[in-house]
C-alpha cells in the first residue's frame, strides 16, 4: 500500500506541475500591421510608412511592421522597426550639411491575433537637426502595457496575454550599424502571459488532494 500511495502522490505531483507549466507557457501571434493610422507627418498610403524631414538635405524616416510573427511567452520581441536615412548629410563635426525633423506623434497598433484583441501604443517623438553621425530624434511610449483582459484594448479582450513596450526608443544615426543595417532601430518589448482564475483553481484543487493524500499516509502512519 505504501509503495501504491507514493505513486499516486508522484502522479499528481506531476499533474501539478503540467498545469503549472502550461499556465505560463505558449505561443501568441501578433503583427503591427494597422500601425501608423493615428499619427502625424507619416506618408499612410506608403508601404512601409515614411516620414519626411521636414527642412534641410533630404531625409526619411521609415517604419516596417513585424507582420505575423510568433513568439513564446514569456519572451523579448520586436514590434517593428525605424530606419533613419539621410544620403547627403555631412558629420556633425563638418557640419555643413543636415536635415530637420518636426516633433511627431506614431501610433503603434497591435494585433493579437491569437486572442483577437488589439491595442495601441502612442509614441510622441522629439525631432532635431540629423547629421550622419548624429540623431536626436527620441521616442516616448504610452501606455506602457496592453493586457491582460480588456486593459487598454480598443477592441477585443487579450485573455491573460500582455504586451509591454520598452521606452524611450532611441532612433539611431544614419551611418549607425552594420552595412546591411545602417540606421536601423528596432522597437523592443516583452510578451508574456498570466495564468486564468479557472487554472489557478485546478492547481489549487491539485494542491489540495496532495495534502489530503499526505495527512491521509500520515494518520494511518
Amino acid at each position: 500500500m505504501t509503495i501504491r500511495r507514493l505513486v499516486q502522490a508522484a502522479l499528481m505531483a506531476g499533474v501539478v506541475l503540467a498545469m503549472a507549466v502550461s499556465a505560463s507557457a505558449g505561443t501568441i501571434t501578433y503583427n503591427t500591421n494597422s500601425t501608423g493610422t493615428g499619427g502625424t507627418g507619416f506618408d499612410f498610403d506608403a508601404t512601409p510608412l515614411v516620414l519626411n524631414s521636414s527642412s534641410g538635405t533630404a531625409a526619411t524616416l521609415t517604419f516596417t511592421p513585424e507582420v505575423s510573427d510568433t513568439s513564446g511567452t514569456p519572451s523579448g520581441i520586436s514590434f517593428g522597426h525605424f530606419i533613419l536615412a539621410c544620403p547627403l548629410c555631412t558629420t556633425q563635426a563638418v557640419g555643413t550639411t543636415s536635415a530637420t525633423f518636426s516633433n511627431f506623434t506614431f501610433s503603434m497598433i497591435v494585433t493579437d491575433v491569437t486572442d483577437n484583441a488589439t491595442g495601441e501604443f502612442t509614441g510622441t517623438a522629439t525631432g532635431g537637426a540629423v547629421y550622419s553621425d548624429v540623431s536626436p530624434i527620441t521616442i516616448n511610449w504610452a501606455p506602457l502595457v496592453l493586457g491582460p483582459g480588456g486593459v487598454n484594448a480598443t477592441t477585443g479582450s487579450f485573455g491573460p496575454t500582455f504586451f509591454i513596450t520598452n521606452t524611450p526608443t532611441y532612433i539611431v544615426a544614419p551611418n549607425s550599424g552594420d552595412a546591411g543595417s545602417l540606421g536601423r532601430s528596432s522597437v523592443q518589448g516583452l510578451i508574456d502571459s498570466t495564468p486564468e482564475p479557472a487554472t489557478f483553481s485546478l492547481i489549487g484543487g491539485a494542491l489540495l488532494g496532495l495534502g489530503l493524500l499526505g495527512r491521509k499516509r500520515l494518520f494511518r502512519a
